[in-house]
């Protein structure tokens, strides 16, 4: 596929409380394969689909107004999301990617782009003007998307981790949410 093209073999659309348990099963596995070496194994081991589905559950059943998770499909079933609000920051006007996660053999056909994209618009027509996403500083592959799209990176800062450990993340930034949502 030539870069830039998007699979259209993928749907993306507003996730539901019939979603819970797939989002929890896409959020552990995407986990494992993509933290591999940059979170503790144990604690990669001792994360649970059930749990995660009741987190995911409480928040599809009700849902903050400002907040949106979007899914996303192929015909095997859900294969990532994205999910995002205002921002932690608390920066007017700004809002906040929290999580992004492809399962590995989804990734690279231009779905994480997608879900970026059409989550930045769902937060531009809430009336976000600008937008943050937080990657951890050792995850390079996810710091060259965010930066291929036109994400500024800002210094790496120590923030509390999974597990009671604190990780290094970069935040990148779209200061005008429009670059990311036309």
């Amino acid at each position: 596929m030539a870069q830039g093209r998007v699979d259209t073999g993928f749907v993306v659309f507003p996730a539901g409380p019939a979603d819970a348990e797939a989002l929890a099963s896409v959020h552990v596995a995407s986990w494992r394969q993509t933290y591999r070496g940059l979170l503790p194994d144990a604690y990669l081991a001792r994360m649970s689909e059930p749990v995660f589905a009741r987190r995911f559950g409480h928040r599809l059943l009700r849902p903050s107004p400002d907040d949106v998770i979007l899914a996303a499909a192929d015909r095997s079933g859900l294969v990532g999301y994205a999910e995002g609000g205002p921002s932690r920051r608390a920066v007017p006007g700004e809002a906040e990617i929290a999580t992004l996660y492809l399962l590995g053999a989804a990734q690279g056909r231009g779905l994480g782009r997608r879900l970026l994209i059409e989550t930045a618009r769902v937060l531009a027509a809430r009336g976000a003007r600008s937008l943050v996403i937080s990657v951890l500083r050792d995850n390079v592959r996810a710091r060259r998307f965010y930066e291929h799209l036109g994400g500024v990176g800002e210094a790496a800062r120590q923030e509390p981790g999974p597990g009671g450990g604190r990780n290094w993340e970069v935040a990148y930034v779209w200061r005008d949410i429009g670059d990311l949502a036309e």
